[in-house]
């Protein structure tokens, strides 16, 4: 799917179509989720800090909290649309998959390429979406053709072309090459895919290790005869660090809570699916392991939100004792729900600058002080119909009515506590 959270947004509130869309989290710490070819062409993209994001866009930016059922609705619909024509697909995330449709068995590159064009007017029937479809000789092919191929195109590499077409790429397009192991290679001047092929298998495994080395370099002189079969969902995403020297002070720790929390996130969000739980695991010099969770009352994708109930787990090395090794651990993943999409109004930002423990902040509920609107949020109006807040601030709020039927749609303004404004289903904006 091309940029699929920001075209999910575009798609359905009509006024944004040709904007740069930056879909994700608003406050300081907040990060791209998902950005439209408008904003890329600013230079912005996902993972970003979302304050880098603005900055590259201008004042032209459209900023959405991510709203996880909506995504997830649209996806379930992409892929069981293509599930009537292939049977069995290999998802890899909530806007991509592999499949290998017994029908193009001994095909031609042209009759590859006609099927990857029905399986696009197919998307585009069933959602109003645009796709991308790499089609190759196995999955690396696939996916680097799948890059080539966007937006809204089709890319047919076929065993013939394979060889010179990898040759010239970036060694970083290989599936499997990161930033560490791109950095690694590049350093040796290995900075082309034809040059890694060049380099011997033996050599590549003392660069890359004896597994993973050898694996790639296979991968690179088109070599993959992976099946594509449905994958099991994963119960949880992670990352840990083991540190060459031990961790001992409060400041250490926070800061590595920190970045492992991050990188558990951008594992989640290529995951495609929100975190309830919040694990947090320390090794101690010792070898013994601490474990501490959080379970929250909805799942969420928002880093601000898990990176602060990482840093409330938190217990001093003064007294724990020394740390080798930190984890973030991000369980009972499920569909993301609503009300996770605006963790400001629950948590307040952790300030670790003093060594002071994160305090959870409670928030005053509806009923004390009247509905909280929010940028991004679903309403419904009994005249107007469904719409979306464009604005918010001094008593009034500003909403654009429209769903994806609708065209550009009208924007209006009303007090902040008018009773005839609720908060409404994101899946009503496909209406």
């Amino acid at each position: 799917m091309d940029a699929f959270f920001a075209s999910v947004e575009q798609l359905t509130r009509p006024t944004l179509r040709g904007r740069p869309v930056l879909v994700g989290g608003a406050g300081g710490r907040g990060v791209v989720a998902g950005c439209s070819y408008e904003a890329r062409v600013f230079g912005a993209r996902s993972a970003m800090p979302m304050h880098q994001a603005r900055r590259l866009v201008g004042a032209g930016a459209v900023v959405l909290p991510p709203r996880g059922v909506l995504y997830q609705a649209l996806s379930r619909r992409v892929f069981d649309g293509l599930r009537a024509r292939m049977p069995v697909l290999e998802q890899l995330s909530m806007d991509e998959a592999f499949g290998e449709p017994v029908e193009l068995v001994g095909a031609s590159a042209r009759e590859v390429a006609e099927y990857c064009e029905a399986l696009r007017t197919l998307v585009r029937e069933e959602t109003g979406l645009v796709c991308s479809l790499g089609a190759g000789a196995g999955k690396q092919i696939a996916k680097i053709a799948s890059g080539l191929a966007k937006p809204d195109g089709v890319t047919v590499v076929s065993p013939q072309e394979q060889t010179a077409l990898m040759a010239g790429l970036p060694v970083r397009k290989l599936w499997g090459i990161g930033p560490v192991a791109d950095d690694k290679l590049r350093r040796l001047g290995i900075d082309t895919i034809g040059k890694f092929v060049a380099t011997s298998e033996s050599e590549v495994a003392s660069i890359l290790g004896g597994t993973i080395g050898p694996a790639l370099h296979r991968l690179a002189r088109g070599i993959d005869d992976r099946v594509v079969a449905e994958r099991a969902e994963a119960k949880q995403v992670s990352a840990e660090t083991t540190f060459a020297h031990d961790l001992v002070t409060l400041a250490q720790l926070r800061a590595a809570v920190e970045s492992s929390a991050e990188a558990a996130h951008r594992r989640l969000l290529k995951d495609g699916r929100g975190a309830r739980t919040v694990v947090l695991k320390l090794r101690k010099s010792d070898m013994s392991i601490v474990t501490r969770s959080v379970t929250l009352p909805y799942a969420t994708v928002d880093k601000q939100t898990i990176v602060a109930t990482a840093q409330r787990q938190v217990l001093d090395p003064v007294e724990l004792g020394p740390i080798r090794l930190v984890g973030v651990g991000l369980a009972g993943l499920s569909t993301v729900q609503q009300g996770s999409l605006f963790p400001e109004l629950e948590h307040e930002s952790v300030d670790v600058s003093d060594g002071s423990a994160p305090t959870l902040q409670p928030v005053a509920s509806a009923q004390d002080t009247g509905p909280k609107w929010h940028p991004g949020m679903d309403v419904r109006h009994p005249e107007y119909g469904h719409g979306w807040i464009q604005g918010a601030g001094h008593s009034v709020v500003t909403v654009r009515f429209e769903t994806r039927s609708s065209g550009p749609g009208r924007a209006r303004t009303f007090a902040e506590g008018d009773e005839m404004l609720v908060v409404a289903d994101a899946l009503e904006s496909l209406a």
